[in-house]
């Protein structure tokens, strides 16, 4: 039965086959050929940073993504690091990735699609770190009244520091530190905290010195220029400074979020230094009137309290008239004194003569006797009293004795058994100590006597036995013809003894009939 359809191959076409590898590199060519530098706006979406130091971001409109990736030396050196949500024009190549089948923008530089963005990535930045507390007043610190060190962050080339320095010599010279830093491009975020961590490093009592206040200034600028102050690294570095932290970016309408950070905010650089230090003028001119006030307080205290010292001096009695009545009654108590006294030795003289009476020898001889009668008697109590203790101490002993003595004769006898058995045991130790010695020679005999029979056997003197000999010349073995014909003496050691013979040159060698050996050399 034949089949009703049959599998026939399709004729095979002149197009010519590809493999995927060679495909990917023509699609890939292509597309970077096509493509080769763009600029490519939209709004930033899934953005992710891995350890690698590369950023993968997507960049989309309502209807299209592409995937985008810097490298880490790009990142490096963007002055704005692209953010979900932020609307962005990216620059770079396309390009594509044969092992997943896409392609991609390989983004070199960033920026933002106009102010608005810039804008709308500076509210939600600044939303985010206000979460956080960053901003919170109960955290900013006292700006110092008087610093003696004032720490300036800024460009060294600008106007901002001369205004600055100007100001304060004007008001109040201070010892003042400067930090100089790049205040706009990429270098300036990193630059400026750094500089701000490096103040709050110094030690206290070191060869520099550490500020006690410190203020970053920068002069006026677009928002671009002023963008540096508004990186995360700055207001974390400004936000964590454990010195008071003065904040002079641009001018009084610009706004940073390091303003927000920090202690106060200038409008102006000029201003921080106002408000960094007093007027020494004003400060002397205040001085000089407290002092004043207080010279005229202490007089007019002094005035007052010497009138009232008066006015009380004048309400008090004479002195007589306070010292007349007890020296009145000092006199009539001196009077009565000498018959006080006599009256009191009178009172205890009769006193001791009562107490006397009754300390006669007869009384004190018959105390002695009551005393000696009743120690005598309790000298017989404790007699008594030492017997009965004695009688039952030797009954309980005796009660104990009668218990232990079966107890006494059974350890006695468990003893003299282990006395014996130890007996038996150290008499077998010693015999098989007496033996050890003797096995022990016998074995290393017979150890010797088997190595000595290895060794007769391996010598070469057995080998002799079996119609070898050793050829020495000169005191040395010969191996060869070669040394045998060089030696001055051979010497040959049979079996059963040694021949010396005189060695000669060797004879020349004969005509060989084709086959024959050839000649080994002779000896003599």
């Amino acid at each position: 039965m034949m089949d009703l359809f049959e599998d026939t191959p399709a004729p095979q076409g002149n197009q010519p086959e590809f493999t995927v590898s060679e495909l990917s590199g023509a699609v890939k060519r292509v597309i970077e050929g096509e493509f080769g530098l763009v600029r490519v706006r939209g709004e930033v979406g899934r953005v992710s940073r891995p350890a690698s130091g590369h950023l993968y971001f997507d960049l989309k409109d309502d209807r299209s993504v592409i995937a985008a990736i810097s490298w880490k030396g790009q990142v490096a050196k963007m002055q704005t690091r692209p953010e979900e949500g932020m609307e962005v024009v990216a620059t770079g190549r396309m390009t594509t990735f044969p092992g997943q089948s896409k392609y991609q923008l390989i983004v070199e530089d960033v920026a933002p699609a106009g102010a608005g963005a810039l804008m709308a990535m500076l509210e939600k930045r600044r939303a985010a770190l206000q979460a956080e507390g960053l901003f919170d007043p109960a955290r900013k610190q006292q700006i110092p009244y008087l610093p003696a060190v004032i720490g300036v962050i800024t460009s060294p080339s600008g106007a901002v520091i001369r205004d600055i320095l100007h100001r304060l010599r004007d008001r109040f010279p201070r010892h003042v530190l400067i930090w100089p830093v790049p205040v706009q491009g990429q270098a300036c975020a990193p630059e400026v905290a750094a500089a701000i961590r490096g103040f709050n490093a110094l030690p206290a009592g070191g060869p520099i010195p550490r500020p006690d206040l410190i203020i970053v200034a920068r002069g006026g600028g677009s928002l671009e220029d002023l963008w540096g102050f508004n990186e995360e690294i700055v207001v974390r570095a400004a936000a964590e400074s454990a010195i008071p932290l003065i904040s002079a970016v641009g001018h009084e309408t610009d706004t940073t979020l390091i303003d927000f950070a920090a202690d106060r905010r200038a409008p102006t650089p000029t201003a921080a230094a106002e408000m960094a230090v007093p007027v020494r003028l004003e400060l002397l001119a205040q001085v000089d009137g407290m002092s004043a006030r207080m010279a005229q307080g202490v007089v007019r205290g002094l005035g007052l309290r010497g009138q009232r010292l008066r006015d009380l001096s004048r309400a008090l009695p004479r002195p007589e008239t306070l010292t007349d009545p007890a020296a009145q009654r000092f006199d009539a108590a001196v009077q009565r004194l000498g018959g006080a006294l006599g009256m009191a030795v009178a009172q205890k003289r009769g006193a001791l003569q009562a107490r006397a009476a009754g300390l006669r020898p007869e009384m004190l001889r018959g105390l002695i006797a009551r005393r000696a009668d009743r120690l005598e008697a309790r000298f017989a109590a404790l007699d008594a009293g030492l017997s009965r203790r004695l009688e039952r101490a030797h009954t309980g002993v005796d009660k104990w004795a009668s218990r232990l003595a079966p107890a006494l004769a059974r350890l006695l006898a468990t003893a003299a058994g282990d006395i014996t058995k130890g007996r038996a045991r150290l008499a077998l130790a010693e015999t098989r100590l007496e033996a050890a010695p003797a096995r022990r020679l016998a074995m290393l005999a017979e150890r010797l006597e088997a190595l000595e029979r290895m060794r007769l056997t391996l010598g070469y003197q057995a080998t002799l036995r079996r119609g070898y000999a050793v050829v020495r010349g000169d005191g040395a073995v010969v191996t060869g013809k070669a040394d045998a014909e060089r030696a001055s003496t051979l010497e040959i050691e049979f079996r059963d003894g040694r021949l010396v013979v005189a060695a000669g040159p060797a004879k020349p060698g004969r005509g060989k009939k084709p086959g024959e050996a050839p000649d080994q050399g002779s000896l003599f």
